[in-house]
């Protein structure tokens, strides 16, 4: 590699934990470079840069693009394509997290969706379908917290990140709001009347509520 040494310690770690991402080891040293770095490269700079063949890094830079993760630039009076990273970390995260739902999350919805559709005769089956159901309802609360979090803007997502547990507290205190307002707290359990008294709650000896 004919990188410095702390831009080369950082793009051969992209390397490594690729394979833990599920990509390779040279489309995370790719990607890690032009994350890096100071202006778009091209491909023969890319291929400098970390020693890998011309058809190497054109493979690598189209599979980056399939996931929308690298910007092709063009400059002027020049005929090659270069490529950059977003700026924007958040940008990044979003594309992400929008991509993998696509490749992984709305498939798996897809097929959950069918699977509660169909009428089990099995006991067996009948339990797995509303273990499918459970999962079908998680899944489907995640990705309408992921739809909400890809409106925001960066510096409201961050601002949101940052507040950590303050985001419980402001439950909580929701909560407290409640029960000044209604008397009860949100997360109690609605009183059963009595058995017998039908559906009358005494209030004393004199029958008043």
């Amino acid at each position: 590699m004919n990188l410095p040494p702390l831009t080369q310690r950082f793009v051969l770690h992209f390397g490594e934990m690729g394979s833990r991402w599920g990509i390779n080891r040279t489309v995370g040293q790719i990607y890690a470079l032009l994350y890096v770095s100071s202006r778009p490269l091209n491909a023969d700079e890319v291929g400098g840069a970390l020693g890998f063949s011309r058809s190497n890094v054109s493979m690598g830079l189209k599979e980056l693009q399939s996931w929308n993760l690298v910007r092709l630039l063009h400059q002027p009076n020049d005929r090659r394509e270069y490529f950059q990273a977003p700026e924007d970390i958040w940008t990044i995260f979003r594309t992400l997290a929008a991509e993998r739902r696509k490749r992984e999350i709305d498939p798996t919805l897809s097929m959950l969706r069918d699977a509660l559709m169909e009428q089990p005769g099995a006991a067996e089956d009948i339990h797995a379908q509303e273990r499918m159901k459970q999962m079908h309802s998680f899944i489907e609360m995640m990705t309408d917290w992921l739809d909400d979090v890809e409106k925001l803007d960066s510096d409201t997502l961050a601002s949101l990140m940052k507040m950590g547990s303050q985001v419980q507290k402001l439950l909580e205190m929701k909560d407290r709001v409640k029960q000044v307002f209604t008397g009860k707290s949100a997360l109690e359990p609605a009183k059963q009347s009595p058995a017998g008294s039908g559906g009358r709650v005494s209030g004393g000896d004199d029958g008043q509520l």
